[in-house]
């Protein structure tokens, strides 16, 4: 496999496109209910906790732990193949929802379940991809 393949990277879509234009901005935007506070992700027309359909984007914290996390050994795409092994990580942000992620800064072997983490960046072109690192 060539070791410059590119990764494939997400696509702002309307619904998404504050959380990714935050991003860009190193701010981890979230969907807050307007009604009851119940912080959401991903972006869904309805608050899972009222069923309201008013809301606001808001600035997280960018503070989590770890909830999860895999290694990945297996080059399942040419565009991770340069950087196998690496991780997946479920984090479990400080207001609620779960993100599906990077644990970087720290080797594979250090990641545990419970770890304190806190956002960063990792900038492309033209997109900003939340990863976490150790607290």
């Amino acid at each position: 496999m060539p070791e410059d393949f590119p990764r494939p990277l997400p696509v702002a879509d309307e619904s998404s496109r504050p959380f990714w234009e935050g991003a860009m901005e190193g701010k981890l935007m979230l969907m807050r209910c307007t009604e009851c506070g119940h912080w959401r992700l991903p972006s869904r027309q309805h608050c899972d906790s009222c069923l309201s359909d008013q809301f606001t984007w808001e600035q997280a914290s960018g503070r989590g732990t770890v909830r999860t996390f895999g290694v990945m050994h297996q080059k399942y795409h040419p565009g991770w193949a340069a950087i196998a092994p690496y991780n997946v990580t479920i984090v479990e942000l400080e207001e609620g929802p779960r993100l599906p992620t990077n644990v970087v800064g720290a080797p594979n072997s250090d990641i545990r379940v419970g770890m304190p983490v806190i956002v960063e960046f990792e900038r492309h072109e033209d997109i900003a991809l939340p990863k976490f690192r150790p607290a």
